[in-house]
């Protein structure tokens, strides 16, 4: 097992890797600070692993919600559902809850926990690869809107993160994928040495080698945990950590949150941005091609859904937490392992970029 710290001064806190950290009972007991504790998961999560996590509880109070699988219910209405819980139950604000899930159950869990009574305890117990390499580290919670991905929510650190290797082992291949674009999000903004490695082993990381999966959550976590060390609330260099995003929610909002999932949509984003930094004379087309190949290796999408079109990309991309006083600013490439913020392009050369990947 690795443990990385988060360093945020008195909002520190670690996150453990390796296989079978589950299975720990005195570590989790560790952060387990409280008599009251709500499990949040999901109907398919909850089959696999809640009991595992129940008898670490065997000498708290806690409780259980389920929740439906997906999406599409990463929303005000599931947030409701946590919060009218707590108070039914008579939560005080000494209480913990604890996400068990992927990306949308650590987010959502998250805000409630951001919210209720000004803010309570909560643990990650990230179940996806997505999840345990980017959502459930840095203290980004929120719910969608319909209008647009992640527009509310909160800055609300967990007080551990628990990310177990072997829980991949009943993750369906396309969710490792989609875990993946993450993860070779960190080789593209900031890593080269990972993205050279990636390009090498990324046949033994699909395999799910052990020692590999190990690797590449461990790598992603210190380049996370690095950024937000340095800028927690997003007020500056945390902004390169969306490379691809704005792309990516746009076409998940423009499909309903449906069809694709969060890392197929974010790995098209990463490639549209490569070509867009292409079309503005970044970077060489060379350098395009090595980003596509490697997100064509991963099994991810590399081109924009069919059901998308120019004008929904456009205006959902207006709809975006990087807009300041209405000017979209985008992360782009000066090389890979080296981007920047900029709203430095022009509305051509945008369109452009759409229009390929449409066609």
């Amino acid at each position: 097992m690795k443990a990385i710290e988060v360093d945020l001064a008195e909002r520190s806190y670690p996150i453990y890797i390796g296989k079978s950290v589950l299975s720990d009972k005195a570590l989790f007991e560790q952060h387990v600070t409280s008599n009251q504790v709500l499990i949040v998961t999901n109907e398919t999560v909850a089959a696999l692993y809640l009991s595992q996590i129940e008898s670490h509880l065997s000498n708290v109070n806690y409780e259980a919600l389920i929740l439906p699988d997906g999406e599409t219910y990463k929303s005000l209405d599931s947030f409701n559902q946590i919060i009218s819980r707590l108070m039914e139950k008579k939560y005080s604000r000494t209480c913990i809850l604890i996400a068990l899930g992927g990306g949308v159950i650590g987010d959502l869990t998250g805000f409630a926990a951001a919210c209720y009574q000004r803010g309570v305890k909560f643990i990650q117990v990230p179940t996806t690869l997505l999840a345990q390499v980017d959502s459930s580290v840095g203290g980004k919670t929120a719910v969608n809107h319909p209008l647009g991905k992640n527009m509310i929510g909160a800055f609300h650190q967990p007080v551990a993160v628990f990310a177990d290797t072997e829980v991949l082992s009943t993750l369906p291949d396309r969710e490792l994928s989609a875990g993946l674009a993450e993860v070779i999000k960190y080789g593209i903004i900031r890593d080269i040495e990972f993205y050279d490695w990636l390009e090498e082993n990324i046949e033994l990381v699909r395999k799910r080698d052990d020692d590999a999966l190990e690797y590449i959550i461990n790598r992603s976590c210190v380049n996370k945990a690095e950024v937000v060390a340095e800028d927690e609330r997003e007020s500056g260099i945390r902004a390169i950590l969306n490379l691809g995003h704005t792309f990516g929610h746009a076409i998940e909002t423009a499909l309903s949150y449906k069809e694709w999932l969060h890392g197929e949509a974010v790995g098209c984003g990463m490639l549209m941005a490569a070509d867009l930094s292409m079309r503005l004379g970044l970077i060489e087309e060379a350098k395009v091609d090595r980003i596509r190949s490697l997100l064509e290796r991963t099994n991810l999408p590399t081109q924009i859904h069919k059901d998308v079109s120019l004008e929904q990309m456009l205006e959902n991309m207006k709809v975006d937490k990087k807009s300041r006083d209405g000017v979209l600013y985008l992360i782009l490439l000066n090389d890979i392992g080296n981007v920047f913020v900029t709203s430095d392009y022009t509305e051509q050369a945008l369109k452009e970029t759409i229009n390929h990947f449409l066609s």
